[in-house]
């Protein structure tokens, strides 16, 4: 039987990124494969959180910009143009935001049992901005099924068409 976790997810936006800048601050982790990570120990009942930023299928770094750079060069974009996430200038490339990242999910850190409601409402009084989907996923069958497709596969797509069942 598949372990189910409480999940929320947010499509990419450029008010989504400012968003959990000014509410979360940078990521405690930035990956070589485009990841962002944030820890908060405000979820339901005060259990621990891990933000995540997935970033699109087939993800690479751009060129001439060191992986742990990216988020300060897209928020600092942002936040002096906020409809440049059309046209971001990071390093020698230029990328739209939705070329970057392709969406947020928010889940309990540490596996802790939470419901999916109150945990998208812990998420949205913390960040601000109303997750577009929530409920249960199998992460176990994410990850294979991202591994089985050597990562060209889209997180976010096969998150929202488990939180659609």
């Amino acid at each position: 039987m598949p372990e189910l976790v409480a999940s929320t997810v947010w499509w990419i936006s450029a008010p989504l990124v400012l968003a959990l800048d000014s509410r979360l601050g940078a990521p405690v982790d930035s990956y070589v494969n485009g990841s962002q990570v944030w820890l908060t120990g405000d979820g339901p009942g005060g259990v621990m959180l891990e933000w995540r930023l997935h970033p699109v299928s087939g993800y690479r770094n751009p060129k001439g910009l060191a992986h742990d750079d990216l988020w300060e060069h897209v928020v600092a974009t942002l936040s002096e143009r906020p409809d440049a996430a059309d046209a971001l200038r990071l390093g020698r490339e230029t990328r739209p935001l939705t070329g970057v990242w392709e969406g947020l999910e928010c889940f309990c850190a540490y596996g802790d049992d939470v419901e999916p409601r109150p945990l998208s409402q812990a998420v949205q009084s913390t960040i601000g901005v109303v997750p577009d989907y929530f409920g249960l996923v199998d992460h176990d069958a994410i990850g294979a099924e991202f591994e089985r497709r050597g990562g060209g596969v889209s997180l976010i797509a096969m998150l929202v068409e488990q939180l659609r069942r």
